[in-house]
């Protein structure tokens, strides 16, 4: 028998946590366990429920979305948390990745992105969705000339998130530089250095930085 994914859902308003509840349940391995109108019970429901994912807003009432995660990050749940959210404001995303967010959705976009968050987030992946992925890489792109805005998205080989790992390698950003820069652990960075070395074949970071170079990653 698989074993289900089981998702906490807390948004203050209940037509949304109604219609995303009728949406996951279509998904198989997917159930829906609780869901809070609030923010002053959502922690105590999903350690309850034994939830898996927290699918979170940031305008909640009584205690909001980011001092919800605060309490998750310091008692360092396992749920792990997927932010949905109108705000797309890239000091919030900041905010909430530092806080151990591993998704970011704005609401215009979840229809078609939340099951596929969820599914990267079980993995051990972080999700976000093209609006907030643009933004979050266009506020380096204007900090670093080397780095022409908006190419990522043209190559095909490589993931958008394995696209900013490979141009931020190219750029001479260590390890911990790109954590920081991206709201990931180093563990991940790594990760992710490990399988686009193996997909593009290559032993070392020159071929990286020769890859970054031909495909026009990074301006010379």
């Amino acid at each position: 028998m698989i074993s289900k994914i089981k998702i906490h859902l807390a948004d203050d308003h209940q037509v949304l946590i109604d219609g995303l509840t009728n949406l996951l349940q279509t998904v198989s391995n997917f159930e829906v366990v609780g869901n809070s109108l609030d923010g002053t019970t959502v922690y105590e429901e999903v350690v309850q429920n034994n939830a898996d994912i927290l699918i979170l807003d940031i305008s909640m009432p009584k205690k909001d979305g980011i001092e919800t995660l605060k309490e998750f990050h310091e008692k360092k749940t396992p749920c792990k948390v997927i932010i949905l959210s109108s705000y797309d404001d890239l000091k919030i995303i900041k905010e909430v990745m530092k806080l151990g967010a591993k998704g970011y959705l704005t609401k215009k976009c979840a229809g078609e992105n939340i099951i596929e968050a969820i599914d990267a987030v079980y993995q051990g992946q972080e999700y976000f969705c093209d609006d907030v992925r643009e933004k979050i890489f266009n506020s380096f792109t204007q900090n670093n000339p080397k780095l022409p805005a908006n190419q990522y998205n043209e190559n095909q080989l490589l993931s958008p998130r394995e696209i900013e790992i490979i141009t931020l390698i190219a750029l001479e950003y260590s390890g911990k530089e790109i954590s920081e820069q991206l709201f990931i652990s180093t563990n991940t960075v790594e990760t992710h250095r490990k399988n686009i070395m193996k997909k593009l074949h290559t032993k070392n970071t020159i071929g990286l930085v020769k890859y970054a170079l031909k495909n026009n990653l990074i301006n010379p």
